[in-house]
């Protein structure tokens, strides 16, 4: 044999030498990936509180001057003691004078009240409401892999899509270049 093919054939068998313990270094290793089985996002509800306010014509009591209707009272006492003085005949019957008096003071207490009662105003106030608006967002993903026979689980923070890289034998759960596996 001559010196340059004994050269070629060395080369040639360093070669295939080589190739061959790449492939058992391979076979030795595992697999460079773990097949997604299944991926279901992990959703999270926001609950944000913020205020709603609007304009409100509110109808509101005057403040009452006379708590007990004293004036309505006495002003209808004379009233009544007056009708009572005429229906009595004049002077000569106290009792219809009296009568008239209690009846008439009643019925000026009671409207006096009912004039108190329905003396309101109308003013415009701000109404506040604190309202809850809801939100949904994905806080992460579930994930069922398989590498090789073996089933796993994790939790991540993105959709991994087919494959998960693996390092070692083991999920490599670092963001990398999107890959896809057959």
């Amino acid at each position: 044999m001559n010196n340059s093919m004994s050269t070629v054939m060395i080369f040639g068998v360093g070669i295939a030498v080589a190739l061959a313990g790449v492939a058992g270094y391979r076979s030795m290793s595992g697999p460079d990936y773990a097949r997604v089985v299944s991926v279901i996002p992990v959703i999270e509800t926001v609950k944000n509180p913020r205020e709603e306010c609007r304009d409100e014509v509110v109808t509101r009591q005057k403040p009452v001057k006379d708590k007990h209707q004293i004036t309505g009272t006495v002003i209808g006492a004379v009233a009544g003691g007056v009708l009572g003085n005429a229906l009595g005949g004049g002077g000569k019957n106290t009792g219809a004078k009296i009568a008239g008096a209690a009846v008439g003071g009643y019925a000026g207490n009671k409207t006096h009240e009912k004039i108190q009662t329905n003396n309101t105003y109308e003013s415009t106030e701000r109404v506040c409401n604190t309202v809850i608006d809801s939100a949904e967002r994905t806080v992460g993903y579930d994930v069922k892999y398989l590498i090789g026979e073996t089933l796993g689980a994790v939790r991540m923070d993105h959709d991994p899509g087919d494959t998960i890289p693996l390092k070692d034998g083991k999920i490599n759960l670092s963001r990398g270049p999107a890959l896809s596996g057959s």
